[in-house]
């Protein structure tokens, strides 16, 4: 294989600065084909949101890299075969790329090196969507962490966080530049327009995340701790599709973060994701099975039908119906809320936690196939560190606590908008006449709870005993 020139093939991995790979095949010298493949026969394929996004965020990456002289080539097929034909085309002799953790993806990656390899081709791989491998940690007796405080000890006494590379100032483009589709034809936009939500809440590429990081640090990182459970205010980073897609390294945002005096509630979150992917990477069944093999006897028996009502946000509790759209119309969910509506489905509803971690992954734009799993596995109480499955949110109660005057409520189930702060977390407790007085009419204008909490909450602790009686 010639070595004229080397290749990049971007993938979560999608900005200039920090980039190990970019920087790396920049420092040669060589000219550079910059290359992003569309993978159809990906094992977890994205969900709606997580395409809008990537192409956006594809759009942006191409902007920032023909700034730097290069422009980005888009490939559709198996990586297996496309790369080495690409590399071929165009005389790259050297491939440079971040590693990906997810096990499916990984194993990819291993049978696209191995085919390079065969025609003579180098590969050279970094790590740059963690802060450490997975890998990295192991417990005294040389097993995976199972439970979050030991890995998170273990993680702040022993990993050194190196500081961020700088973007290349400049690229050599190979010549003649290799042929790549059109964005369009990625066909990742979708055919009905409903993203005006995603429209108005987001701006892919590293740019926004830039803008997204130094706002929250400007504002917020300091009072994480104090903001964070509070769906109404943004006191959350909201950093989570940005990471998610590479546009900012959570190196980056370590390091941002280290200079912030009270920022050691957020650092915590970022090692909650380092731990997440450790999970992942030695689990790699609990995508679609319970890390306690247990719970695979567990007896669901909630109703499909109601399955829907949970996804329109039409269940007749309002922080939950609140969650619900949010996630609809913004791609996105504040955790809090997270946890609440995820509970909901499990325990009040008593529907499987596949199901809401499969709707969750076609509708978040931050779908990271192991923060996913993890929470989604930590509310059903049969993952890593969970919670104890007779830990069942109510609702109501969490409303108070976290969105005491119901603004959170109010901005996503406008229908209660007129509803005072005693009766927006629970209509059903108003008189027919005072709700009808302030435009609410149970069962017309919004609906009656699907399922009564207290029956609900002894139908999940009478499920949990028949599993665990066998």
């Amino acid at each position: 294989m010639n070595a004229s020139s080397v290749m990049v093939w971007f993938r979560q991995d999608l900005r200039l600065a920090d980039n190990p790979a970019l920087s790396a095949a920049a420092a040669t010298g060589r000219p550079l084909v910059p290359v992003f493949i569309m993978e159809d026969e990906q094992e977890n394929p994205w969900g709606g949101a997580s395409r809008w996004w990537l192409h956006h965020s594809l759009a942006a990456l191409g902007d920032d890299l023909a700034r730097r002289g290069v422009r980005l080539v888009l490939r559709r097929g198996n990586p297996r075969q496309v790369l080495p034909a690409l590399a071929r085309e165009c005389g790259a002799g050297a491939v440079f790329w971040n590693q990906r953790h997810d096990p499916s993806l990984a194993a990819m990656d291993q049978d696209v090196k191995a085919a390079l390899k065969t025609e003579g081709g180098t590969v050279h791989e970094f790590l740059a969507g963690l802060l450490a491998h997975p890998e990295a940690l192991a417990t005294g007796q040389g097993k995976p962490y199972q439970v979050f405080t030991p890995y998170s000890k273990k993680f702040l006494q022993t990993q050194i966080i190196d500081p961020p590379l700088p973007a290349p100032d400049h690229l050599v483009e190979a010549e003649p530049r290799p042929s790549g589709l059109d964005l369009e034809a990625l066909e990742l936009l979708p055919q009905v327009s409903w993203d005006g939500g995603l429209r108005e809440t987001w701006e892919p590429g590293e740019s926004g995340a830039r803008g997204q990081c130094a706002l929250f640090g400007a504002r917020e990182m300091g009072r994480y701790q104090e903001h964070r459970d509070l769906p109404a205010c943004r006191g959350t980073s909201r950093l989570s599709p940005h990471l998610h897609w590479g546009e900012i390294s959570p190196r980056q945002v370590w390091h941002q973060a280290r200079g912030v005096p009270g920022s050691e509630a957020f650092l915590r979150q970022l090692v909650w994701r380092e731990f997440a992917h450790h999970l992942l990477h030695h689990f790699p069944h609990t995508p679609a099975e319970p890390l306690r093999p247990q719970f695979a006897h567990f007896p669901w028996d909630g109703d499909l039908d109601l399955l829907e009502a949970w996804q329109k946000g039409q269940t007749g509790y309002p922080l939950v119906d609140a969650g619900m759209r949010e996630l609809w119309h913004t791609g996105w969910m504040h955790n809090r809320v997270r946890m609440v509506t995820a509970s909901f489905l499990v325990k009040h509803l008593l529907l499987p936690w596949q199901l809401g971690a499969e709707w969750f992954w076609d509708t978040l734009v931050d779908a990271s196939l192991a923060n996913n799993t993890f929470g989604w596995q930590w509310t059903a109480g049969c993952g890593a560190d969970a919670a104890p499955y007779f830990r069942i949110f109510n609702p109501m109660t969490q409303g108070k606590k976290f969105d005491p005057r119901g603004d959170y409520i109010r901005r996503w189930v406008p229908e209660l908008a007129g509803l005072p702060d005693k009766l927006v977390h629970e209509p059903w407790l108003g008189s027919r006449a005072v709700l009808e007085h302030l435009g609410v009419q149970l069962g017309t204008t919004y609906p009656h709870p699907i399922v009564d909490h207290a029956w609900a909450r002894q139908r999940a602790l009478d499920s949990y005993r028949r599993m665990q009686a066998g």
